[in-house]
């Protein structure tokens, strides 16, 4: 079921399949919108209940004026868990929607049942990545949004996966002409200013799993090994021959990797509880 919700009066883009005792909310990345998850949320069963929206200043959704923080959206993630009646959910974001769901576990842990992040880090962006973004708003600005989406998006997939793939490619590209180009600079501007999280996936007492791609162009391997090193509480997947969008690219061993994780943290919760 699709529907919208006005919060802090702004419009929010929901789906939500409203059915299932275990609820998992997903967050998309950067010029995505919730239909970035449609094939992959078909692989959970009825008793998982799947949440989605369109981030502000992505796809159907409004955006602040000139900024859209991390916290702001968390926050309109705190909003919709409330308006449906969740008192607790696994949330788990896709690149920049690992950033917002990290939010979340710092303004509410005791909301989130379990943290899932989805070719996702806890570093803030390096002086580097902020030139890189500050490039991206000036093409913005310049009415180049579908040149950027054209040019961007493909690098999210491995090489081999490109032409199996050219349809959710093309439609990731095309859904780009819905965004408002000013929410979507809004969005750049939260991703600079965003803290860094490695303390708080130090200390955090969710569980939590990261999902990684072995030829990420954004997340290298060597990275991704630092991080499942330095947080060995955290459960990984590294999943072979798949770029940054492993829950497209591979989403069957993605979604075994999220049922594991499940199904462990509700094993350490009740042991003696009967998971077959």
């Amino acid at each position: 079921m699709e529907y919208f919700a006005l919060i802090d009066n702004i419009p929010i883009h929901i789906s939500d399949t409203k059915k299932g005792d275990t609820v998992i909310f997903l967050l998309h990345g950067y010029l995505e919108t919730l239909y970035i998850f449609t094939e992959f949320a078909e692989l959970f069963s009825p008793q998982y209940r799947i949440i989605s929206i369109d981030l502000p200043g992505h796809g159907l959704s409004g955006s602040n004026k000139d900024i859209n923080t991390m916290e702001f959206a968390a926050g309109i993630v705190m909003h919709v868990m409330d308006q449906s009646g969740i008192k607790q959910a696994y949330i788990a974001g896709h690149s920049m929607g690992g950033y917002i769901a990290q939010a979340c576990i710092k303004s509410d842990p005791d909301r989130f049942e379990g943290l899932i992040l989805l070719n996702s880090t806890p570093y803030a962006d390096s002086p580097e990545k902020k030139a890189d973004r500050d490039r991206e708003i000036e093409l913005i600005r310049s009415a180049k949004l579908i040149s950027l989406a054209t040019l961007s998006i493909p690098k999210m997939y491995a090489s081999e996966n490109l032409r199996a793939l050219d349809n959710k490619i093309q439609e990731t590209i095309e859904i780009c002409e819905i965004h408002d180009p000013n929410g979507i600079v809004a969005c750049l501007k939260g991703m600079m200013a965003r803290e860094d999280c490695t303390e708080l996936l130090g200390r955090m007492k969710v569980p939590g799993l990261f999902v990684f791609g072995d030829r990420d162009k954004f997340i290298s391997l060597e990275r991704a090994s630092e991080l499942i090193s330095r947080y060995p509480h955290f459960e990984s997947a590294v999943i072979p021959g798949t770029g940054h969008n492993s829950f497209i690219e591979a989403p069957d061993k993605v979604h075994q990797a999220v049922m594991k994780f499940i199904a462990d943290n509700r094993a350490k919760v009740s042991p003696n509880e009967d998971l077959s």
